[in-house]
């Protein structure tokens, strides 16, 4: 059905403009919404793009690059970044496809229905100063054929008398008069004849010619407002369809992420992390102590051979104990541990180990024990540095550092391995050619590579030396668990037995050196044993130590290490050794827990008694 503007709608020019008008308007407000759709996807990107950025590990940490889940979960940053990105695009094609275009295009519009409508007004004015111009001839023709008739009517009456002379005159004269105003009335009559064609002349093309022109072009105008509109609403859903492919690739790429995470494997997983290699402990035997006023002779054989170990023993940790030694507390307290804290006291110095050494050697029996402890703890803490054959580490650990260390080095040798081949060809290259180099440019770095190479091999040659050593001992220590678990039954309980299997079954943790190292040498056990004997002593049956004072907690400390006490802000415990200059303080809690806290956490207030004792200790 065909639609004309200008034939359908030629007396509604008002609401032809109000309606133009109201389509510009929405064409703005269009264009509006647009823009702001592209800076909530602009922001959207910029949020998610934080977001993963903030969930993602700053560095790449081992532990991390592990697990399935975590690699699920780097793999699901990954991708939402890169859905960032599309919705960055996205935002970009809306504002330069669709909002600048709908901008410049909304001032052409704008400037063009001003155009139309002026010609509109025009045409109007024309038409009406026609009327007006017909109404004038109309009214004047009125006017002169009212007076001509007037004026005849009065020719016509003197006419009708017989007068004088002088009356005759006036007859005639009136006669003119009604002469010349019938003549105005034709000339007025021609006129309005006239104004009357033109008028309807003018308003025959106004109407059929003018108006419909300037309405079609109104109603193309407006056409295509609409198809503009229509081509902004399929771009921008274009401009999300060109990315949704993107979206869904990331969505299936998360999917699969998730779906390769496998918990068997991590759980596995975590056994190869965390394994030590070391077997269970034995049994805990027997200790008769009834028989220790006759000794027997397994026994007194075990001590002769104890006795000789001293002479052949070499030198190990010098305080080891069969006992579980005293934890010691960490260098500083932790930082988590102020929670209400105003601010952190300041850290305590340590005191020197030969002052603790010479404390040891001029103190009394007392003394000397609470003089292994604080010296135990600050070799502890300073002896950092672990060995190159990573013997500090427990055996499967060990062994896995070490493998790990060789295919590094055997990386690292095959890319200078390639290098030294390159340098090679290039310096063949050079004799052949002397033009493209000299030789002699390249020796310095075939020496320098040929040296690494050397450093890499001996390097690689002392690690699998170790690793066969970690290899040896893991199998010799099962197959000692086994022939020992073999023969445990068939073996008799005696007095003296049950002390030689107490450390034979000794489990490998209590192998440990206080300083995490681990040793499989018996031999050195025994004589180790044997050199510290005389210390062992002193802590096998120690009663537990007098209180010498009180002290009251200024600060909440957590005790998270092995050997540390936690603590609430205002409570009070006993002292029951003082600060050793290592800045940590024995406490006690209802006789039952005990353990280290900062000194500088705590007020002591200690007993006059023990301020003596405590001096005449460091005389001594």
């Amino acid at each position: 059905m065909s639609c004309n503007w200008g034939t359908e709608l030629w007396d509604q020019f008002d609401n032809l403009e109000k309606h133009t008008s109201w389509g510009i308007d929405f064409l703005e407000r269009y264009t509006k919404f647009i823009k702001e759709r592209a800076d909530i996807e602009q922001s959207y990107a910029k949020q998610i793009r934080s977001l993963s950025k903030k969930y993602h590990p700053k560095r790449s940490r081992e532990d991390e690059s592990r697990y399935t889940w975590c690699l699920a979960f780097a793999a699901t940053l990954r991708q939402l970044n890169e859905l960032s990105t599309q919705r960055e695009e996205l935002a970009e094609n809306l504002n330069s496809q669709i909002v600048c275009e709908l901008s410049r295009y909304t001032q052409e519009l704008k400037t063009e229905r001003k155009t139309h409508f002026q010609d509109g007004r025009r045409a109007q004015q024309h038409i009406e100063s026609s009327w007006k111009q017909l109404e004038s001839s109309k009214r004047r023709f009125e006017r002169d054929c009212k007076e001509a008739e007037r004026a005849q009517h009065v020719s016509d009456r003197i006419d009708l008398d017989n007068k004088t002379e002088g009356e005759k005159r006036c007859s005639l004269k009136a006669r003119q008069t009604a002469q010349q105003k019938k003549q105005a009335a034709e000339e007025s009559r021609k006129d309005y004849v006239t104004s009357l064609n033109q008028f309807n002349q003018d308003q025959h093309q106004h109407y059929h010619t003018l108006v419909p022109v300037i309405y079609q072009r109104i109603q193309d105008m407006e056409e295509r407002r609409i198809e503009r509109i229509c081509e902004a609403m399929r771009s921008s859903a274009e401009a999300e369809r060109k990315v949704l492919p993107v979206v869904s690739r990331c969505l299936d790429a998360m999917m699969a992420s998730a779906e390769g995470i496998q918990p068997r494997m991590d759980t596995r997983q975590v056994v190869e992390v965390f394994k030590s290699g070391f077997e269970p402990p034995g049994d805990v035997e027997f200790e008769d102590y009834s028989a220790t006023m006759r000794r027997s002779i397994s026994e007194s054989s075990y001590l002769d051979n104890r006795a000789e170990g001293r002479k052949h023993s070499r030198k190990l940790w010098p305080f080891i104990r069969k006992n579980k030694p005293p934890p010691p507390p960490p260098t500083s307290p932790s930082p988590g541990a102020l929670t209400n804290s105003p601010q952190s006291p300041p850290p305590a110095s340590r005191e020197p180990i030969t002052q603790r050494l010479n404390d040891l050697m001029t103190s009394g029996s007392r003394t000397r024990k609470q003089c292994l402890r604080s010296l135990k703890r600050g070799l502890s803490l300073k002896l950092g540095s672990s060995p190159a054959d990573c013997s500090h580490l427990p055996p499967e650990q060990r062994r896995k550092k070490l493998q790990t260390r060789i295919n590094n080095i055997n990386q690292e040798i095959q890319r200078e391995r390639e290098q030294r081949d390159a340098l090679l060809k290039m310096r063949e290259v050079y004799e052949q050619s002397p033009q493209m180099g000299d030789a002699g440019s390249l020796e310095p770095r075939l020496e320098e590579v040929k040296q690494s190479l050397q450093k890499l091999e001996e390097e690689l040659r002392r690690n699998q030396a170790w690793l066969m050593e970690a290899d040896s001992r893991l199998s010799d220590h099962s197959s000692r668990r086994q022939s020992g678990g073999c023969g445990l039954n068939s073996q008799a309980t005696t007095p003296g037995s049950s002390s030689l299997k107490q450390l034979d079954n000794r489990s490998p943790a209590s192998r440990e050196s206080p300083d995490g190292s681990y040793t499989e040498d018996h031999s050195a056990e025994l004589h180790f044993k044997s050199r510290s004997s005389e210390f062992d002593d002193d802590f096998d049956d120690e009663e537990p130590l007098p209180s010498i004072g009180t002290c009251k907690s200024l600060y909440p400390f957590q005790g998270q290490n092995e050997g540390t006490l936690s603590m609430v802000e205002g409570e009070l415990l006993s002292v029951v050794e003082e600060d050793k200059g290592d800045g940590w303080t024995r406490v006690r809690r209802n006789l039952e827990e005990e353990g280290y806290v900062p000194t500088s956490y705590i007020k002591v207030f200690l007993d006059s008694s023990a301020k003596g004792f405590v001096q005449s200790s460091r005389l001594v």
